[in-house]
């Protein structure tokens, strides 16, 4: 039975099982994993973040679009929608394989309105670079 997101623990579930997913992904895998080195400190960075996102403990000190637009300058501007999507794809089915409720409705919530977001802030990124 699934269950409501209420902790870190249950956070630190969804970003492992969820990257796990991204990890092996045959499109997403590859940038993922040529981008990021120190997979176990970059995976409590993102517990921190959802962790603050879901509950509004302030965990999360960094800047999300600063990252984004860095990886972006790193593939040389080959990150698409589509790329955003497939993250989504896997976000949503990663929740929905483990919880249910009112915060894994956020949690959905959010990362579709962040893809958005940090996807404009990489284009407009690219024509200031």
């Amino acid at each position: 039975m699934k269950k409501e997101i209420e902790s870190r623990i249950d956070v630190q579930l969804l970003v492992h099982s969820f990257y796990d997913r991204i990890r092996k992904d045959a499109i997403l895998g590859p940038i993922f994993n040529e981008i990021i080195s120190d997979w176990e400190t970059h995976l409590e960075l993102l517990t921190d973040f959802w962790e603050t996102q879901l509950f509004l403990k302030r965990k999360y000190l960094g800047n999300p679009v600063t990252a984004h637009q860095e990886v972006d300058d790193r593939t040389n501007g080959t990150i698409t929608t589509e790329h955003f999507g497939m993250w989504l794809n896997h976000w949503f089915a990663t929740i929905d394989e483990l919880f249910d409720g009112e915060v894994a409705w956020i949690a959905k919530n959010r990362a579709q309105k962040m893809s958005t977001m940090l996807f404009m802030q990489m284009y407009q990124h690219r024509n200031r670079a």
